[in-house]
């Protein structure tokens, strides 16, 4: 929450800046859209050219989710 001065929902293209520096946008949506990259993105209004988002809770759970399968390989790696 700190990162993001207490902001609920984080716009699209500042989780693409902050974490998907690979990726243009539309190529972060296009593979949320066709679920390689599992994380719920919703639009801010009805409109399909409404500014996509991403809930706080959403994305730390999906960086959890990263950290445990890394921790898994690491794990597998080293034992």
């Amino acid at each position: 929450m700190a990162q993001y001065n207490g902001r609920a929902v984080i716009p699209a293209d500042v989780v693409v800046q902050d974490y998907f520096q690979h990726l243009t946008l539309p190529k972060f949506l296009r593979k949320v859209n066709e679920g390689q990259i599992a994380l719920p993105l919703f639009s801010i209004e009805a409109s399909q050219k409404s500014a996509k988002g991403v809930h706080l809770q959403d994305l730390a759970e999906y960086l959890d989710r990263r950290r445990e399968e890394a921790q898994r390989a690491f794990r597998q790696m080293h034992s």
